[in-house]
């Protein structure tokens, strides 16, 4: 694994850990107005999750665990990330990305690690800061 993708899972960790912090507050709220189980099991973390890091990439190119880990998302011309940009990329990851990394794994780095398939369909990169 290279260096770029070991920060890289250490910021999606970060960022995980803090979405679920997040999350618990938010499900705290939502649980005397939504009785369904699978929504707070299914729903809300993935909204939260998404929600936290649009925010973030949308305001600095960066999540907090980016920020920890000295990395930054970029468009693949050097430009800030667009909206659609954003979203290709969360959904790509969350739900294409980990049948891509079962079946491709030998493929799946490619410039050092600075795109990853979900950074190939959005047309981003990553870098360090």
């Amino acid at each position: 694994m290279k260096a770029i993708t070991k920060k890289r899972r250490n910021a999606f960790l970060i960022d995980l850990a803090i979405s679920g912090v997040v999350n618990v507050g938010v499900e705290y709220l939502l649980r005397k107005k939504i009785k369904n189980e699978a929504f707070h099991a299914l729903v809300t973390p993935t909204a939260v999750l998404w929600t936290l890091e649009y925010v973030q990439l949308r305001n600095s190119g960066q999540t907090l665990g980016y920020k920890a880990a000295g990395l930054v998302v970029e468009n693949a011309n050097g430009a800030e990330v667009t909206p659609t940009q954003i979203v290709k990329r969360m959904a790509y990851r969350d739900f294409i990305g980990t049948v891509d990394y079962v079946f491709k794994r030998k493929s799946f780095e490619s410039q050092n690690g600075e795109i990853l398939p979900h950074d190939r369909i959005a047309g981003t990169v990553v870098k360090e800061a």
